[in-house]
């Protein structure tokens, strides 16, 4: 039977996302396993988070101090307390990284479709594959994006938040969910981003599949984690770091927490990582510029062998050490927990 150019596209961008459509047909009889995807828009410092080198020289290790968490010998920064009570939930991996340009529209692509957009050619967010997969589930819509989609953040290219070419009822939808009323909101931190993380909670309770949470929708005049400067400037700062860090921290072991009081922590992956880390070194101005040789990425639930550290960073937080995880075995990682058919092996040791 003769094929269109858009059922070739179709069939194109499946494949090269690595899965064929009719792999994807087969996926609905697998694991039944939803994800919430916090995507930290601007690349958080592995160095002031979740991977820090106390005795690293004054100009690497930053401003934050160590502190312990419920893993044995691993610290996070002072900026996550509530993380750090909480470790034995979640899993690190400290050793992600790409090599393409370290800009932000590389990053979000690879990171969310495991591939660089081509011309002519978006391959599919994960949120379209698990609703061309699995479908809708009620009166909610199985891709849904929160608050809205990221815009312009230096180069006009897409951020891999589309279906692709993939029939348009699987791009992803923004559903106002109310959660001024919610008694878990408090708990949530009060932020945007608190309530878009209960928001997704909500939203995956009453049906959707997968569900992603962009922490900002661009890096310019806001406070994001895009920190090229030490103060006086429009630009983020690692002073800034204080705010973002409580946000998150707040936000992130509520949704932990919320998902397991509800029962759904199991069946529910949640994924946080930014779209490439920072230099190791501070710049002039005491900050931090775009660095995609190693980061951290937080993985929770659906699957996940919480309470464990994969992959490591060198001395200075400049590239991996060990277990180097680029963004194919991300993306087949993601895949897999989900039950969507994969070619090729996952993280090693983080899934059940």
């Amino acid at each position: 039977m003769a094929m269109n150019r858009r059922d070739f596209l179709h069939t194109t961008a499946a494949t090269a996302a690595g899965l064929a459509v009719s792999d994807l047909a087969l996926a609905s009889s697998v694991r039944d396993v939803n994800c919430i995807f916090l995507l930290l828009v601007g690349g958080p410092s592995q160095l002031d988070t979740w991977d820090p080198k106390p005795d690293a020289p004054a100009e690497v290790r930053g401003p934050y101090r160590p502190i312990t968490t419920r893993i044995p010998g691993v610290c996070f920064t002072e900026l996550f307390p509530r993380m750090a009570a909480a470790a034995d939930q979640f899993a690190v991996v400290r050793s992600i990284y790409h090599e393409s340009a370290p800009i932000h529209e590389t990053g979000h692509q690879l990171l969310q479709t495991g591939q660089l957009e081509e011309i002519a050619l978006e391959y599919p967010h994960f949120g379209a594959l698990v609703s061309a997969a699995k479908g809708r589930r009620g009166r909610v819509p199985a891709n849904v994006l929160l608050p809205g989609p990221i815009g312009f953040c230096g180069v006009n290219v897409g951020h891999g938040q589309t279906a692709g070419e993939l029939h348009k009822t699987h791009e992803p939808a923004t559903v106002p969910v109310a959660v001024e009323g919610d008694p878990m909101r408090t708990r949530y931190g009060g932020s945007e981003f608190g309530d878009n993380c209960l928001r997704a909670a909500r939203l995956v309770e009453h049906g959707a599949r997968f569900v992603t949470v962009n922490m900002f929708t661009t890096v310019y005049d806001t406070i994001t984690w895009d920190c090229h400067a030490a103060g006086g400037s429009l630009r983020s700062t690692l002073a800034d770091y204080a705010t973002l860090g409580a946000t998150f921290d707040i936000a992130f072991t509520a949704l932990l927490a919320d998902l397991r009081q509800r029962g759904l922590f199991d069946s529910t992956l949640v994924v946080a990582t930014g779209e490439f880390g920072r230099t190791p070194y501070l710049n002039r101005e005491g900050g931090r510029d775009h660095w995609s040789g190693v980061w951290s990425a937080l993985w929770a639930g659906g699957g996940v062998r919480g309470g464990r550290v994969i992959g490591s960073s060198d001395r200075l937080g400049g590239e991996p050490r060990d277990c180097p995880v680029g963004p194919e075995q991300f993306a087949r990682t993601v895949r897999l927990a989900l039950g969507l058919p994969v070619r090729g092996g996952p993280i090693p040791g983080l899934l059940a």
